[in-house]
């Protein structure tokens, strides 16, 4: 597959530039079993899940993860948090990374100092913070780590610190929003309840592996970051509950798919509390173990979550309702607005402990779509100057 194969072309006009009220975005709901497109609001979708739904959502919480530091002489860098490592010390992109030097002491807005202390390449550096750089701290000195298609001339806005967070975000770490996440309401997520939707939550902290542009021509020699992600123990039940009871699964962002999926290929299938890290690609030819449906918002052209969307509703029927998107002037990207991927009757079997989809059975049970999984990996390494301002 070439990268070029998910490319489009966008207006700049439809790039979402601020949100509207949380559960006002309009939504594109995709059936992907038959292509055919309808035109909603987010505010339906108690009424377009069933009862008996998991909707599994990611709640991850958004750290002040842009800040700068600037040398003596006035020369300034940019930094953008990626994970903190041991000894309190942060992997962060830095820009101009090239002008960076090992050693040298960088003065950060409160009057403390950043010292790069290893070049890892692709703008990448190991910093130590004098002193240590905690999470109250960085909230101090920190701002929202928009993504540079929002423009935002003299930086994130104080509204941006709640409007680019999810209502239940809970463990502070990502670097990213799980955007699809952006368009509940506290009420509309009491109403999905009301529907009887269960409804769970897991961690992924969004980092480099979502955000990171793929600048090769294949598809194939791009390389996913590892992205760290948490599972509870109720969350482990309620998927394996649905799983067995052959109720949908309802992943709310491709962040929420990714931890899933890579859960339940390291549990053979079922799904184990804990943490772990994930490398998973997920590209057209994936086979998918739990996703039943799909809430999600409209992805760069030529990125990773565009591929991801494409492996689990298939590239010509989400590049056409793309299309369609457009010629209604939907919003998109980050603050934009959504698209729920859909498969009118389907359900999930066992079958010889390998999970089907299925629109229908027969009297044997055994009427299925084979859906096993197969991660995708591959080895390359890119220029990341696009992902900072």
């Amino acid at each position: 597959m070439r990268t070029d194969d998910f490319d489009y072309e966008l207006p700049p006009e439809l790039i979402a530039q601020h949100p509207v009220a949380r559960g006002t975005s309009r939504l594109l709901v995709l059936d992907r079993r038959s292509g055919s497109l309808d035109h909603r609001s987010v505010t339906a979708l108690p009424a377009l899940l069933r009862a008996g739904d998991l909707l599994l959502l990611n709640d991850t919480r958004v750290i002040a993860a842009r800040l700068y530091a600037a040398r003596p002489t006035g020369r300034r860098f940019e930094l953008l948090l990626l994970r903190r490592l041991e000894g309190g010390r942060w992997e962060a992109l830095l820009r101009p990374a090239a002008r960076a030097r090992t050693g040298e002491r960088l003065e950060l807005a409160d009057g403390g100092e950043v010292v790069p202390e290893e070049r890892r390449g692709e703008g990448r550096w190991v910093l130590r913070f004098d002193p240590e750089l905690g999470l109250e701290r960085l909230d101090r000195l920190g701002e929202t780590p928009l993504p540079p298609y929002i423009e935002r001339p003299g930086g994130a806005e104080t509204a941006d610190r709640s409007a680019y967070q999810t209502v239940y975000a809970a463990h502070p770490g990502a670097v990213a929003a799980p955007t699809a996440g952006l368009h509940f309401s506290d009420e509309l997520l009491t109403a999905v309840g009301e529907a009887g939707v269960e409804i769970a939550f897991l961690t992924l902290h969004v980092g480099l592996g979502t955000f990171r542009p793929v600048a090769v021509e294949h598809v194939a020699d791009h390389e996913m970051h590892e992205e760290w992600y948490s599972i509870s123990t109720a969350t482990a039940a309620a998927v394996n509950r649905a799983l067995a009871d052959g109720r949908r699964i309802v992943c709310v962002g491709t962040t929420s798919v990714r931890a899933l999926e890579g859960a339940l290929a390291e549990g053979e299938g079922r799904l184990q509390p804990g943490d772990a890290w994930t490398r998973l690609f997920i590209t057209p030819g994936y086979r998918f173990r739990g996703v039943g449906a799909l809430l999600t918002n409209f992805h760069l052209p030529r990125s990773t979550l565009l591929m991801l969307v494409s492996a689990f509703a298939g590239r010509e029927r989400v590049l056409a309702a793309y299309a369609e998107a457009i010629a209604l002037r939907y919003r998109f990207f980050s603050y934009g607005d959504a698209m729920l991927i859909n498969e009118v009757g389907t359900r999930l079997l066992r079958f010889s402990d390998v999970w089907f989809p299925s629109t229908h059975l027969n009297h044997g049970g055994t009427e299925a779509t084979e859906n096993s999984q197969r991660p995708f990996m591959t080895s390359h390494h890119d220029d990341l100057w696009t992902v900072l301002r």
